[in-house]
């Protein structure tokens, strides 16, 4: 159970791009170790069935040792497994039985963990303690993901039902968000692959749909760093040009979004299948790895620079000699929202992703999943309840709410001295269609500053 669990957690962490390398990598040796032990014994078995009758004592399968034919009298000292190596310090040491009238004698000089240096409580007490420790990990991250899938899909209700708030900003925004509650559902859905289903042993041949659910978790990782990547485009993109087509760009933003990390997970799940097709496929430390790793890791590296680069201009703008010292300039309020969005630009992915593998693992693992759990709870924030155009159109249908309640009004009965209200909106309609780029981009750029 708890090599299965850490084969999980690492796996999860993997996703979240958490140097979980070195256990991947003893959970493989493990494996190798498994796949030896089961080699011996089919060769073992086989070799006994095929031996003369002998006078002393056939050859015997112990379930980690093949024990050749012995004659009465003799013994046989043979060295301890070599899977012990990966929970025993002690090295080099032996074991051994002997052939008598009765057949083979027990282990000498005891149980395979005596004799072999494994300390039985000491082992148990780790044990206890790492298993305790995963799944205070997976009920944390649990805990967040379903957190954060809650507030996603109300904030995802919101902008889609509500027609002023549709724009290619807030169209973005949703697109992050899907990218987000994917990613909480590809969680569920491996743990049920990986914890709940019959797929109990990481060494062995995983089924279809236990290698789909974990394709589906690293497309569903990966299009969410994209999509973080598309947030920092187009806000640099809204600072650094003058004119461009919000239209064709979103178009772009949606190939990025979701046709890129769609390519290179086909790459990696087809050449998985040719060169790699064993387990569940959630392991980490093959060179295969870094067709999802490098992509990635990229996409982190570019948007942080999109964030230093934002930073820059934002500051070019907070000191020309007319403005001053003025908080009320809707750059100065961008600015602080900007400060807010520093997870959302993978400041702390650079600073994990590059960090060396023996740094400790287990502040990794919490930091990765536990707290990048709550990801998705903190972009619904930020984008969506805190957002000034989001509270002001949900104060309108509120009060439009009440009003048709406590009075009986509908909106198909306009009082009389409405009638010219048509022509005015007309107007100011038209009005906002001919505002310069420049100003819808200042709007939008307001809406992001009403965060703080």
């Amino acid at each position: 159970m708890r090599a299965r669990c850490l084969w999980v957690l690492a796996g999860l962490l993997a996703g979240a791009l958490g140097p979980a390398g070195s256990w991947a990598a003893r959970l493989h040796q493990e494996c190798d170790y498994l796949q030896m032990i089961e080699d011996e014994q089919r060769q073992c078995l086989e070799e006994a069935q095929l031996e003369n009758e002998t006078t002393g004592c056939g050859k015997m399968w112990d379930n980690l040792t093949c024990w050749p034919a012995t004659p009465r009298g003799q013994s046989v000292v043979l060295a301890c497994p070599l899977i012990f190596k990966l929970f025993s310090p002690i090295q080099g040491r032996n074991v051994s039985r002997s052939c008598t009238d009765g057949g083979w004698t027990q282990l000498e000089p005891g149980p395979y963990p005596l004799a072999c240096g494994l300390d039985d409580k000491a082992a148990s007490l780790e044990e206890q303690q790492q298993t305790m420790f995963y799944n205070s990990v997976k009920t944390g991250y649990t805990i967040g993901y379903s957190l954060s899938l809650a507030t996603l899909l109300v904030a995802m209700a919101i902008l889609t039902l509500f027609r002023k708030l549709h724009c290619t900003r807030n169209y973005i925004h949703m697109h992050l968000f899907m990218s987000f509650i994917l990613r909480a559902t590809a969680v569920f859905i491996k743990d049920l692959a990986l914890f709940h289903s019959g797929e109990v042993e990481h060494c062995s041949q995983g089924s279809v749909g236990c290698k789909a659910a974990v394709v589906f978790f690293q497309y569903c990782v990966m299009a969410n760093f994209f999509w973080l990547l598309v947030e920092g485009l187009y806000l640099h993109t809204l600072l650094a040009v003058s004119f461009f087509s919000e239209r064709k760009y979103f178009w772009g933003y949606i190939v990025i979004g979701w046709g890129a990390p769609s390519t290179f997970i086909l790459i990696w799940t087809i050449v998985r299948i040719h060169f790699e097709d064993h387990g569940c496929w959630d392991t980490i430390n093959s060179s295969l790895w870094w067709i999802i790793k490098a992509p990635i890791l990229t996409s982190i590296l570019v948007n942080f620079i999109l964030f230093v680069c934002i930073i820059r201009i934002l500051v070019q703008k907070l000191r020309p000699p007319d403005i001053g010292k003025n908080d009320s300039n809707p750059y100065s309020r961008l600015a602080k929202s900007t400060l807010l969005l520093i997870p959302l630009f993978g400041a702390h992915y650079i600073m994990f992703a590059f960090f060396p593998d023996n740094f400790k693992a287990e502040v990794k693992m919490v930091f990765e999943l536990v707290v990048g759990s709550f990801q998705g709870f903190v972009v619904a924030i930020l984008y969506c309840f805190l957002n000034g155009e989001v509270q002001a159109e949900l104060r309108r249908k509120w009060r439009r709410w009440r009003l048709r309640g406590l009075l009986g009004w509908h909106p198909k009965h306009q009082p009389p001295w409405g009638g010219g209200s048509g022509a005015t909106s007309s107007t100011q309609v038209s009005m906002l269609t001919r505002v310069s780029p420049s100003a819808r981009r200042c709007s939008s750029f307001q809406a992001e500053a009403s965060l703080v």
